[in-house]
């Protein structure tokens, strides 16, 4: 703790305090009050107003108003208008108007340009005059009655009183307007006039209220609602202080220790309102007295010693100007504690006003005069490290910690003279006492206070100083140590004024005291010890002290504004520096200092120059890189970069000594600067706590490097300076290091990386064909990523690198070059020029990559490539050549085949692949997807191709023969389903149909009698019963489309159908009940009429031979199949029948057409046919009454009987049996696809083939080369 006082009442501090003035007298330690200027007239001056900009000053003086210049006092109009004494002068918050009320009873409304406006009357003396702050209108009041005028009115509205009033004043928000009355009683109206709350003072009449004025502040702190306890028995000491943040509301505490109100007002408060219109009222019972807008008072009444004729608040609201017959201008705080004296006058104070925002102040006195003062507020501060106190609001301490910014008030409810602090104490001097507080906890954050002693003495001093467990009064030229009960311990008298004290710490009770007197001399006291040390002496007075961190070295300011530092021990003068008015030394860092004055703050380093820069203020303090400055009343912390002393210490190469003052505070880039200097002056460990600062990992691994080798037993330094060089990028230097310590490898190294070929040409050894070998790659590279493909590709042929030079044509597209590396290899040079094929195929140029894997002999590979680019023809001569690459080649092309909808081919490939299985997975998996998506007539040929691939297995495959043959049954059975249910499907779902109706008919009859088992997948019977239901009505098969109706109704129906079928089944009972004679089918065997609805399937009831159907009417065919006999194989059937027929048949007009693609029976209209003597037709001949199906079996008679022309054969392959026909019908012809053995009416196939270019049901394709393999259709 350091304090101090100065001549002209400015004063510095250090680190551990704050200099400050004392005073002898309580007046001078609150404030001083300067004379400005003074007037006298000859009339009372009994009111004043300013002008709101303050350049204006308006007086009632007699019967006139005088009109002065507030800077120097001039008069610059007297204002005339009244007739007699002006009592009141009132000016409007806008500066547009004033007015002046006078004893002749009148008011008259002036301008700010000195004219009379407007004059009315009361019918009394004026007594008091006030403007509304927000709405301008003016409130007149005289002895008996008030009126309210505005510009807006014609007319004055007056209101009477029931007493003389003799003061007014509005609120804040121009609301409410209070009076005081003669009688004792304060009124408060609202804007009309009408009363709303009324006062009564206690004295009544004795007690006239003579001056009122509400607070003009915004923001009202609500400091008064415990002001009833404030004379109550002081707190106890167990009673702390909490802190609060800056940035938040304070929290504020009483001297005694009880917690008052928070600055802000909280949710307990009743009536914010109240809190913000405070009303101060003096009356001449000698009281102070202050209000809320709600008549309730606040506190207690202040004691005056003197009748008040004035209140007046300042612009802020926070103190009080009280003057009256105590001849007098008094100071009071907001809350009524009196402060000191403005300016003693001879006659009674009748008028005092504070100039707006500003700290001057003007008294108006019976005798006339007019006087001018500036009010001088003095600064009560104490500093201790990052610790500041100071006075606030002139009764309140508030201490602030300087680095986290918290805040403490600690109120007093007196004026606070001195404030010391030191540590954990707490110093505060009041008029009648001292209290000593203390911190609560050892932490150095803490900032919750609590009271530890009191010593109730009044002391008179200039100076004040706590310690641990003393306080030291300065009294001009002496010091007295106080304990904390107040008794005297000691006392030092000096020979001359103490200018500076410092407390530069001890043990508890044994602290030293560093004291600087007027006469230059410099002493060391402490505090348990009668005798002063004398450090040094010096011709001219002491303005600031401090002493390093170490105790060696003083610094000391002078009167002349020079700083000087001295050597204690050897009490040699190190250096002086002009220009300073306050001094502190670093408290972390022994030789650095600073100093401020003219402007500037001016830091120093052990000897070296001074760095400046521009700050105001007075330095107090410099902890680390922080700067304590006080500037006026304010003390702020400044966060200093410590770049320029770190500078000045690096220039001379003291690297230890600028990493301290780096630690201190500075930039990353200040932190880079220094590891790079320490680095090249091979100072590792400075550098590598610089680097971790900015952590810089490269750098630091480079240390560590440089340290293991170091460790091994390295010493070159030329080599470790070279490694931070080439790390600094100074790579010529680091080039000569290298090569002045034998190692050019690595200069060589250096250049390679960094892409120098041509300085690393200068360090390649006598012709060392690795290392130009390594350069030339290495310069390859460098051409490669800076984009010049084509030089790189140069130097990697020319230094052997193939694979790379091949990549990066490969990469370019680049097919002639690979080519000429892939011709120019030789083939012993396998990995390249696989890459060179590789890129070929890639670059789509296979004719060269062929030969290039020919070149290497790999016909594997070769295989593959073909197979890739699709080039079939290449592989299967290929493979004819290689059979055991046959697998490679045709598994693949099956696969290509079956993707693109060639099955067949697909099946092909497979079986010569010998992957049966494959096959029929895959036509399995197709087959499935067509069922599922719904297109059934796909869906017929998958099962068909399937069906044929398992007669395929069964006949390679004598194992599986079995198995196969059930499936080739199965899926010809399901093929034949979805052929039919096909055009079902399309008739339900599309709304037209090129359908016949017989056509559909005999589709859902043969699907209908199919389906006696499971039904297939994808396959409705509501469909197919619908579809049958609907055409037998239309034909007139009335008693099917009824049996179709009936079973439809056991079935769950979409709902698109249900009305149909409803209506249906509705209609469908109006019809007689029976079937169409035309519709019945007839067995061409028996010739039996078979019902429409057949139990037994699509078989005759009567001798059950399968009925014949065609693939695309789906009528009963007039083909009766036969068997042959026992012993006859189908060649020799084939063959006898293929022998010319007898005379007779010759005449038969039917003939026979077979082509490579059917077999064709057509009718020689130009013969006649003869009687009927066929053989055959006796074998058509069966036992009646039998259940089981005979078939019709012919021998060779019968064989050598028929004409080939009668006759059609299914020749199906092993393991099946040939399958013979024999039409009945001489006139319709009969066509059969050689495919797929399915039988139709010649028309019909024709006109099918003719429309879809192959087969309805296989999809064979005609014999036309031209022509493709038929498509499904939608």
């Amino acid at each position: 703790m350091c304090v101090a006082r100065g001549s002209e009442g400015s004063q510095s501090g250090s680190d551990c305090g704050v200099c400050r003035r004392g005073g002898k007298e309580e007046a001078e330690a609150a404030m001083r009050a300067v004379l400005t200027w003074r007037d006298k007239v000859e009339q009372c001056i009994y009111d004043l107003a300013f002008k709101p900009d303050g350049t204006q000053l308006i007086l009632a003086a007699g019967n006139r108003l005088l009109v002065y210049d507030t800077s120097d006092g001039t008069l610059l109009q007297p204002l005339k208008g009244h007739k007699d004494t002006v009592y009141c002068v009132a000016y409007a918050k806008d500066g547009k108007r004033f007015a002046s009320g006078s004893a002749d009873k009148s008011i008259i409304i002036w301008t700010s340009k000195l004219e009379g406006i407007l004059k009315y009357t009361h019918n009394d003396s004026i007594q008091c005059v006030s403007y509304n702050p927000v709405t301008h209108q003016l409130a007149s009041c005289s002895s008996s009655d008030f009126g309210l005028w505005s510009p807006e009115q014609k007319s004055v509205t007056k209101h009477k009183s029931g007493s003389k009033i003799t003061c007014c004043s509005w609120t804040n928000d121009g609301q409410y307007l209070a009076l005081g009355m003669m009688n004792g009683v304060i009124s408060i109206r609202n804007k009309n006039g009408e009363e709303k709350v009324k006062i009564e003072r206690p004295g009544g009449s004795l007690s006239p209220v003579w001056s009122i004025c509400w607070n003009p502040s915004s923001r009202w702190e609500n400091l008064w609602m415990n002001r009833e306890s404030e004379d109550a028995e002081e707190g106890m000491d167990s009673t702390y202080f909490q802190e609060f943040s800056s940035t938040l509301k304070a929290a504020e505490y009483d001297s005694q220790g009880s917690e008052a109100e928070e600055e802000e007002p909280t949710e307990e408060d009743d009536n914010l309102e109240e809190h913000n219109d405070i009303l101060a009222v003096a009356d001449w019972g000698h009281k102070l007295s202050f209000y809320q807008l709600s008549g309730k008072q606040v506190g207690k009444d202040r004691l005056l010693d003197f009748d008040p004729c004035c209140i007046s608040y300042f612009s802020k609201g926070e103190y009080i100007l009280l003057g009256g017959s105590d001849r007098q201008v008094s100071l009071f705080t907001k809350d009524g504690v009196r402060l000191g004296t403005i300016g003693e006058q001879g006659s009674w104070v009748w008028t005092c006003r504070e100039k707006p925002d500003s700290n001057y102040v003007v008294t108006g006195c019976q005798d006339g005069t007019i006087a001018f003062y500036q009010l001088v507020f003095s600064t009560v501060h104490g500093l201790y490290k990052d610790r500041y106190a100071y006075r606030d609001s002139m009764t309140d301490v508030i201490v602030q910690h300087l680095i986290t910014e918290q805040k403490v008030r600690i109120k007093c409810k007196e004026l606070v003279k001195k404030i010391a602090i030191y540590k954990n104490r707490l110093a505060i001097q009041l008029p009648e006492k001292i209290l000593i507080y203390e911190l609560y906890s050892d932490d150095s954050s803490d900032m919750r206070y609590r009271l530890k002693e009191k010593i109730l003495k009044k002391f008179e001093c200039n100076l004040l100083v706590v310690c641990a467990s003393h306080i030291i009064l300065c009294q001009e030229k002496r010091l007295q140590c106080l304990s904390f009960s107040g008794g005297k311990e000691r006392e030092w008298q000096m020979e001359s004024l103490i200018r500076y004290i410092k407390v530069i710490g001890g043990p508890p009770g044994r602290e030293g005291l560093l004291v600087g007197l007027k006469n230059g001399q410099i002493l060391k006291i402490f505090v348990d010890n009668l005798f002063a040390i004398v450090l040094l002496k010096q011709a001219t007075a002491v303005r600031c002290l401090d002493m390093s961190a170490s105790r060696s070295k003083l610094a000391v300011v002078d009167e002349n504004d020079t700083c000087l530092v001295y050597d204690i021990h050897t009490k040699e003068l190190l250096f002086q520096e002009p220009n300073a008015n306050s001094v502190a030394w670093n408290t972390q860092c022994e030789d650095m200092l600073c100093f401020s004055g003219g402007g500037y703050l001016n830091i120093k380093a052990s000897t070296f120059p001074v760095h400046q820069q521009k700050m105001q203020g007075f330095v107090v303090g410099y902890n680390g890189s922080k700067i304590f400055c006080l500037h006026v009343f304010a003390m702020s912390a400044v966060e200093v970069p410590q770049s320029a002393p770190m500078y000045q210490y690096l220039d001379r190469k003291m690297f230890r000594e600028a990493y301290q003052i780096a630690c201190l505070g500075v930039t990353d880039a200040d932190w880079r600067e220094l590891a790079m200097e320490a680095l090249e002056g091979l100072e590792f460990e400075t550098a590598k706590k610089a680097f971790a600062r900015v952590q810089d990992l490269r750098y630091l691994e480079l240390i560590s490097s440089i340290e293991e080798r170091r460790k091994r037993g390295e010493t070159n330094t030329d080599l470790f300076l070279a490694d931070v060089f080439a790390y600094q990028g100074k790579f010529h230097e680091a080039a000569k290091l290298y090569k002045r310590s034998g190692h050019e490898d690595l200069a060589l190294a250096m250049y390679t990386d960094l892409r120098m070929f041509e300085y690393a040409k200068d360090f390649l050894g006598s012709g060392d064909p690795k290392e130009t070998k390594m350069l030339i790659t290495k310069q390859a590279d460098w051409a490669r990523n800076m984009n010049e493909p084509k030089a790189a590709v140069e130097m990697y042929l020319s230094a052997g690198e193939h694979i790379k030079a091949i990549k990066i044509c490969g990469d370019l597209g680049c097919v002639d070059t690979l080519i000429d590396i892939a011709r120019k290899l030789d083939k012993a040079e396998r990995e390249p020029l696989l890459l060179c094929a590789h890129y070929l195929k890639k670059l789509d140029s296979p004719s060269y990559a062929a030969e290039t894997y020919l070149k290497l002999g790999d016909l594997k590979a070769l295989v593959q490539l073909h197979v890739e680019t699709q080039h079939w023809d290449e592989a299967f001569a290929l493979g004819e050549k290689h059979p055991e690459f046959k697998d490679d080649i045709y598994v693949p092309y099956a696969q290509w085949l079956a993707e693109n909808d060639r099955f067949e081919e697909a099946q092909k490939a497979f079986h010569k692949a010998g992957r049966q299985g494959e096959a029929v997975q895959v036509l399995e998996q197709l087959t499935q997807n067509a069922v599922v998506e719904s297109r059934f007539s796909d869906a017929s040929y998958y099962y068909w191709i399937l069906s044929m691939q398992c007669l395929e297995i069964a006949q390679a495959d004598p194992t599986q023969k079995d198995t196969m043959l059930d499936k080739f049954y199965h899926f010809q059975h399901l093929a034949e389903l979805y052929h039919g249910y096909h055009t079902i499907h399309r008739f339900t779902e599309e709304p037209f149909s090129f359908h016949l109706p017989e056509t559909l008919f005999n589709i859902s009859r043969f699907l209908l009698h199919s389906l006696t088992k499971d039904t297939p997948l994808g396959i409705s019977k509501v469909k197919i019963l619908y579809t049958l239901a609907k055409q037998s009505k239309a034909l007139g098969a009335y008693k099917l489309a009824r049996h179709a109706y009936d079973k439809l109704r056991g079935l769950w129906i979409p709902a698109k159908f249900q009305k149909s079928i409803e209506l249906g089944s509705l209609t469908i009972r109006s019809k007689p009940f029976h079937d169409s004679e035309e519709l019945v089918p007839l067995c061409y065997r028996c010739s039996t009429n078979n019902p429409l609805l057949n139990s037994l399937g699509n078989v005759c009831v009567n001798c059950r031979q399968p009925f014949v159907f065609s693939a695309s009417s789906y009528e009963v065919l007039h083909l009766v199949e036969f068997q042959l006999e026992e012993g006859i194989s189908d060649e020799e059937a084939v063959a006898l029948i293929d022998l010319e027929a007898p005379q007779h048949r010759r005449e038969d007009r039917w003939q026979e057409v077979a082509s490579g693609d059917s077999q064709t029976l057509r009718l020689d209209e130009t013969v006649e046919p003869s009687g009927d003597d066929d053989p055959f037709t006796a074998k058509l001949s069966f036992e009646q009454g039998g259940s089981e199906f005979i078939p019709v079996v012919v021998g060779r008679a019968v064989l050598r009987f028929m004409s080939r022309r009668d006759v059609l054969i299914k020749r199906w392959p092993p393991p099946l049996h040939w399958q013979y026909f024999r039409s009945l019908l001489p006139d319709v012809a009969v066509t059969m696809c050689p495919s797929c053995f399915q039988m139709f009416h010649t028309e019909d196939y024709e006109l099918l083939v003719l429309q879809h270019r192959c087969c309805p049901y296989c999809r064979r394709r005609t014999e036309d080369p031209g022509l493709r393999d038929c498509q499904s259709q939608p």
